[in-house]
């Protein structure tokens, strides 16, 4: 096995990228700061936008683990001011729901609730094409929400990235999102059993085991830890159905390998996990010293998630120690822990739920008024039938103009004996006519040259920075191009041609042209190449070098 390189080249970014996220995903610190330390050279030398925003973004992970906030949160700033400069796109989502999670593992619970909005917006199933970018913005935009104790959007982000990661080819992609599907349901299932909800939270319970299960047939071979994770959680889901003696001696078994192996945080979990598990088994036998057990792993279990950052799971803790010592009949200890949670669980985090309703709606009702006025300026500014610029669309731009400052020209197209065209054949037709005549016209226009559907089938085309010789250079290519197009198979009594009148206003005129005298003198020299025999380019100053006589 070849050792990586100490640094990495720009191009070696996206592997690195995968790596650190893969680090992150399993709370594995000491791989992170390594693959962190390889690629900040290569990152800090991109000057491309997406990169910038990853550069600060990690950035702010790694200043997290180190314990500085503070820097955490600017490095946070300047990763979203990096990508308004990128593209709203998959790529952008991730880095959001990537972001949203670095906000909540640092108990910003506004700040990442609006992340997760942003995320969830371009995340949607209709704005985006299944990749792993995307795969992975729904498995960090679940990963957040669950930390927002927001479990059923998490499950419902889970089974949307499990829908994306079908459609990849790696199957470990679709490991993992089973993985966390399993762990979604089955950690809603705990918390609708707390409620009440007996048969909700079966049904939930019974679909982590079959995600489990789907995972395991896969025949991928996870990271120890990963799989570790899977077994805990299968355990947990076991006895959410009710299996709970079935489930003890596996959950035991994982309990034994990952405190031997296991990072703090999924020792954590473990001892969460099996404290649930001996708490269900008090409940239904009397004795046994389940209860005392369940005590001791909560307080081991909340200790590990205070020093790894999950301050949810460590809130759920101090509730459930709360609860547990209260129904052994130990209320001095049971008030020590609720106080404890009251104490941890600020206003903002108890109106999780309601703020993230609220943001949530008012988010999609602007992003859909927003998408309503742009259909509203397209209908107002745009050809229906050819797709041009119509004429409203191009008075608006010739009003903006400024001649006098350099050379400016305008063209008047117009299609040759167009009615002949709707009067010999049909309507359909001579639509079709004007559809790829405004194709020909846009295809073979230079660069930064502006084509507008003017009226029926008068065409109008802006050559910004054109002298008047240029202009006719341009405008005879324009007129070749519909003359030697292929138009056989609408059967049309003969070729279609056009005539082009063009007018041209030179730089540091005295008393600059307005644009109307500009139209209006490319509309008399259209008329002009009319009257010569149509199929030609007239203008104040001739005709185009090559136009055949």
């Amino acid at each position: 096995m070849t050792s990586r390189p100490s640094h990495l080249t720009e191009g070696d970014l996206d592997d690195a990228l995968w790596r650190l996220l893969a680090a992150s995903d399993r709370d594995d610190p000491t791989t992170f700061t390594a693959e962190h330390d390889r690629a900040e050279a290569a990152l800090t030398a991109s000057t491309d936008p997406r990169w910038t925003a990853w550069r600060h973004a990690l950035a702010a992970r790694r200043q997290l683990l180190d314990g500085d906030r503070g820097s955490a949160a600017a490095g946070v700033a300047a990763a979203r001011e990096a990508l308004g400069r990128c593209r709203p796109d998959a790529q952008t989502a991730l880095t959001l729901a990537y972001l949203a999670h670095v906000e909540v593992t640092a108990d910003h619970v506004d700040a990442a609730m609006l992340l997760a909005v942003d995320a969830s917006l371009l995340a949607e199933p209709s704005a985006a094409e299944p990749s792993r970018a995307l795969h992975q913005a729904h498995l960090w935009l679940s990963l957040t929400l669950a930390a927002l104790d927001l479990e059923e959007l998490a499950v419902a982000s889970a089974l949307e990235g499990h829908r994306v990661a079908a459609r990849l080819p790696d199957p470990a992609d679709r490991w993992r999102l089973l993985q966390l599907c399993a762990q979604q349901h089955a950690e809603l299932a705990q918390t609708l059993h707390r409620r009440g909800r007996a048969e909700r939270s079966a049904e939930l319970a019974a679909t982590a085991v079959d995600c489990a299960s789907a995972a395991r047939e896969l025949g991928v071979e996870p990271d120890p830890g990963d799989q570790d994770l899977l077994d805990v959680v299968q355990a947990w889901a076991m006895a959410g159905r009710g299996q709970v003696d079935d489930a003890v001696g596996p959950m035991r078994r994982a309990h034994r390998r990952i405190h031997r192996d296991g990072s703090t945080w999924l020792r954590g979990y473990a001892d969460l996990v099996l404290a649930r598990l001996l708490t269900r088994l008090a409940q239904a036998q009397s004795g046994g010293g389940h209860g005392g057990q369940a005590t001791d792993l909560l307080v081991d279990a909340a200790g590990a998630f205070a020093a790894t950052g999950d301050r949810r799971r460590y809130r759920q803790c101090l509730l459930e120690l709360g609860q547990g010592t209260a129904a052994m009949g130990r209320p001095a200890e049971a008030l020590h822990w609720l106080e404890a949670y009251r104490a941890d669980t600020g206003r903002a985090h108890a109106r999780g739920r309601e703020l993230w309703a609220e943001m949530f709606v008012r988010r999609s009702r602007l992003r859909e008024a927003e998408r309503q006025a742009a259909v509203l300026r397209r209908h107002a500014l745009e050809d229906p039938l050819t797709g041009l610029g119509n004429r409203r669309s191009a008075e608006r731009r010739l009003a903006g103009l400024r001649t006098g400052e350099e050379p400016l020209s305008l063209a008047v197209v117009d299609v040759d004996r167009f009615k002949e065209v709707n009067d010999d054949t049909s309507h359909s037709h001579g639509d079709e006519v004007l559809r790829r005549v405004a194709d020909l016209l846009r295809e073979h226009s230079r660069a930064g040259d502006e084509v507008y559907r003017w009226a029926g089938d008068e065409f109008l085309v802006v050559l910004p920075t054109a002298t008047e010789g240029q202009a006719l250079v341009a405008m005879d290519r324009l007129r070749a191009a519909v003359a030697d197009a292929d138009w056989d198979d609408l059967q049309l009594p003969e070729p279609v041609t056009v005539s082009i009148g063009v007018a041209s206003a030179p730089p540091a005129a005295d008393e600059p042209l307005g644009w109307r005298s500009l139209f209006d003198t490319a509309d008399l020299y259209l008329f002009s190449a009319k009257r010569g025999g149509r199929n030609r380019v007239r203008a104040p100053g001739g005709r185009p070098p090559r136009e055949d006589p």
